[in-house]
């Protein structure tokens, strides 16, 4: 026998092998498919997953992520007014916190979340990560995107330029407000036994000051704010890199300080103050919880996130 005829199917046969082999593609090609549908299910679940995860994060139940082998939490937050135990606990470095710091007392703002990414140090990977919880708040976005659209010109007044020329034909300005004749004015600087009472003053008065300028007037305004007032001068060197020489020129008056109520601010207004941190404010609301309300800032002193320090400082800005 030869080997052809070894091979040799019928017609039969050979339609029966090729309806076979048909039906084996068909099958294969479908599986090929389910297995696709089902993997691209997945990428989708575990995509809204994430955007589930970010919707619902909160200072309080985080979301994690890993670099270079170690944890941080994320959740959202402002640059413009994130404390240093928010920013350490996003991940940022000692140096970077104290750059930010820095960067905000100069009168910097974070406008927009891309800015963020141009911190000194700030990886692709840290970005990329924060970069969903970054929420900037409106009065630091620039004013442009909320009044970009008013016309150019509407406020000007109609110009005449009937007597540009005079009769001779010569351009003469006798515009008073030329820049020959323009008259510029500078702040008026304090001299030795001047002073101003802090606690009150704007920006315009504050950078009667000598050694301070806009940005510093305005952060010491924000930080103002933010502890509800100065009780003492030597406050104002928590500001980066205020010169201390601005001391001698400015007055404490107690009675402008705006006290809280500590037992009736919730968690969230507590660690707003600059010398309340989240650890410290929840450990407030689970005293009052456990104990009832506060009647003295000694109460606190059995609570090891208050040492003697912490208390001292927090005296002046305090009720019950």
């Amino acid at each position: 026998m030869r080997l052809k005829d070894f091979f040799y199917l019928q017609k039969n046969d050979r339609q029966a092998l090729i309806a076979v082999l048909a039906i084996m593609m068909v099958c294969m090609a479908i599986f090929v498919l389910i297995d696709q549908k089902d993997n691209n299910g997945k990428d989708d679940t575990a995509s809204n997953n994430d955007s589930i995860a970010i919707a619902h994060a909160t200072k309080e139940n985080p979301v994690y992520y890993n670099e270079d082998g170690i944890t941080h939490e994320v959740f959202p937050f402002d640059p413009n007014t994130a404390d240093s135990a928010e920013l350490a606990k996003l991940g940022f470095a000692p140096w970077q916190i104290k750059s930010i710091y820095h960067y905000r007392a100069k009168g910097g703002v974070y406008s927009r979340p891309s800015d963020v990414a141009r911190i000194y140090g700030m990886t692709k990977r840290r970005y990329e990560a924060l970069r969903p919880f970054i929420r900037i708040a409106d009065d630091f976005k620039p004013a442009s995107d909320f009044y970009g659209n008013e016309p150019r010109y509407a406020h000007r007044p109609n110009r005449s330029y009937n007597n540009y020329y005079n009769n001779e034909g010569n351009n003469t300005n006798t515009n008073p407000e030329s820049k020959e004749n323009r008259i510029y004015s500078y702040p008026h600087k304090l001299k030795a036994g001047e002073h101003i009472a802090v606690n009150t003053a704007d920006t315009t008065d504050l950078q009667k000051i000598p050694g301070i300028g806009s940005g510093y007037a305005r952060a010491i305004v924000r930080y103002r704010d933010q502890l509800g007032g100065f009780a003492q001068a030597q406050q104002l060197l928590e500001i980066e890199g205020l010169p201390e020489s601005a001391l001698a020129f400015v007055t404490i008056d107690h009675k402008d300080i705006h006290k809280m109520n500590l037992n009736t601010m919730t968690l969230s207004q507590l660690k707003r103050h600059p010398y309340i941190n989240y650890y410290q404010a929840k450990a407030i609301c689970d005293y009052r919880r456990l104990k009832g309300p506060l009647k003295s800032l000694k109460e606190l002193e059995l609570l090891k996130e208050f040492p003697p320090a912490e208390i001292e400082r927090l005296q002046p800005y305090v009720s019950f």
